[in-house]
């Protein structure tokens, strides 16, 4: 997708180099024509100056729009280039589409659920790829902390997003207080489960709406006690602005760590019954 993005910028920008110094030189040697001949014109008679003036005041007139044209045509093919990456998103199927849900009884999702989780024989393998994960048992029960060890890229973050079902899982099952999640509508789903990803993401707004994100009906005080659980409080409360201080895109006005315990403080308000950290405290100091 970046390849792709940078060959049509790069072209646009060829198209614009050849289009410029072209309309630019055909312009001047329109004006050049035109004072010749009309030089000589008014020499002989045939004209009178204040004509000849006028006449090049409407050439230049012309030359204006034309001059554009060279801006005008990448504009276009800018807007045709976003149009298809615009066209892509919304073509982009439903998640899970196809899949055959698994019957089975139902899961309590208004707040009475434990939590409890197990993957039974869990293996998961990428469409024409190898197999990452084969015969994966694990039992975390409610109140539990499990910590997933071992070096990268042998399928740690792949393994708890299969949970949210944010991928679908090739062998075994995965159960939430003995219910197998592909029976789960995913909005109940993910109801029960709170994530703080890998790579940290805010949005543009405030630090409160970033932690709010999803809720409209929390309260301030909600929102700072997740704060001081995630230990964000102290730092917010330095900002300008304190809650109220936008944080930019992606949060680029804060240090990685403060973007972390943000994240956090998102998940814990939510007060999941499960609570996935996928490499979350990786800035953060010991203390934290």
């Amino acid at each position: 997708r970046v390849e792709t993005t940078f060959r049509t910028a790069m072209e646009r920008t060829r198209v614009r180099m050849q289009f410029i110094p072209l309309i630019t030189f055909l312009s001047f040697a329109a004006v050049t024509a035109i004072f010749w001949f009309g030089g000589r014109q008014v020499l002989a008679g045939a004209l009178t100056a204040g004509e000849l003036v006028a006449f090049l005041f409407y050439v230049f007139m012309v030359a204006g729009p034309l001059g554009e044209f060279a801006g005008l045509y990448s504009q276009v093919r800018e807007a045709l280039g976003a149009s298809r990456r615009l066209f892509e998103i919304l073509d982009t199927p439903a998640e899970m589409v196809g899949l055959k849900p698994v019957t089975g009884p139902a899961l309590a999702t208004n707040g009475h659920a434990a939590g409890h989780v197990r993957y039974r024989e869990v293996g998961f393998g990428y469409a024409g790829g190898r197999t990452v994960l084969s015969g994966i048992d694990l039992d975390a029960r409610p109140g539990e902390v499990i910590a997933l060890v071992g070096p990268s890229g042998v399928g740690k973050s792949t393994l708890v997003n299969l949970l949210p079902r944010f991928y679908e899982v090739t062998a075994g099952a995965i159960e939430i207080d003995g219910v197998d999640i592909r029976s789960m509508a995913l909005p109940d789903l993910r109801a029960l489960i709170g994530l703080v990803p890998q790579d940290t993401f805010l949005f543009g707004g405030s630090v409160r709406e970033n932690i709010a994100y999803g809720r409209t009906d929390v309260s301030d005080a909600a929102v700072e006690a997740a704060a001081r659980a995630a230990y964000a409080h102290d730092f917010i409360m330095q900002l300008p602005e304190g809650y109220a201080t936008v944080v930019g895109e992606r949060g680029v006005k804060l240090s990685a760590g403060q973007r972390q315990r943000v994240a956090i403080a998102r998940a814990l308000l939510k007060d999941p019954r499960i609570l996935i950290l996928d490499e979350a405290t990786s800035a953060l100091d010991t203390e934290s």
